[in-house]
């Protein structure tokens, strides 16, 4: 059965402010690489339209090749945008989603393929309220920011993680893999 991928950057303090973080080339290269190891990402509207800026750089290359190679990967993906107020991706590999999350989530872990990755802040609280992540990548920037959204904001339910791997950037950013775990 699919993973539900929870895959986020954030900073040292816990914000998920994508202008706070420290994107590199190995960091464009590393999700790149992800990219391709799913079926499908998931987005709420506000990542959504932020992620939308990659299609310039389809059509204008900016001549760095880990982020042209970045935007190829991230055009290439399908994705699923969860919003009350968007009627047009504008992408033609973005679709509105017609269903709840939770109903898209288990409709897909039913088919056969690659992983599902959800790259929304609000997204990965929901599931993680639905207890539907199977695994939690956290993307920890060397930068505390002033301001910006907790990931973890307004999460009323307790959660145990086991740490199943980590990696590290030249940067100092570091990835820890987590695990859900059920309390016994």
């Amino acid at each position: 059965m699919k993973k539900v991928i929870a895959a986020i950057n954030m900073t040292l303090n816990g914000n998920c402010d994508h202008m706070a973080g420290i994107p590199d080339e190995e960091i464009h290269n590393h999700y790149a690489e992800l990219l391709y190891t799913a079926d499908v990402i998931l987005y709420g509207r506000i990542t959504y339209q932020l992620m939308q800026f990659w299609q310039t750089l389809l059509e204008n290359p900016s001549g760095e090749k880990s982020m042209d190679d970045f935007a190829v990967a991230i055009d290439s993906i399908p994705k699923i945008v969860f919003s009350q107020s968007l009627k047009n991706t504008e992408w033609d590999s973005a679709k509105i989603s017609n269903k709840s999350l939770q109903e898209t989530i288990l409709e897909l872990k039913q088919q056969p393929g690659k992983d599902i990755f959800v790259g929304s802040r609000s997204l990965i609280v929901q599931l993680i309220k639905l207890n539907l992540v199977d695994e939690l990548q956290l993307c920890i920037h060397p930068v505390i920011a002033e301001s910006g959204l907790q990931l973890f904001e307004n999460l009323n339910v307790k959660t145990n993680l086991k740490l199943i791997k980590t990696k590290t950037f030249k940067n100092g950013a570091i990835i820890l893999y987590y695990k859900p775990t059920i309390e016994t």
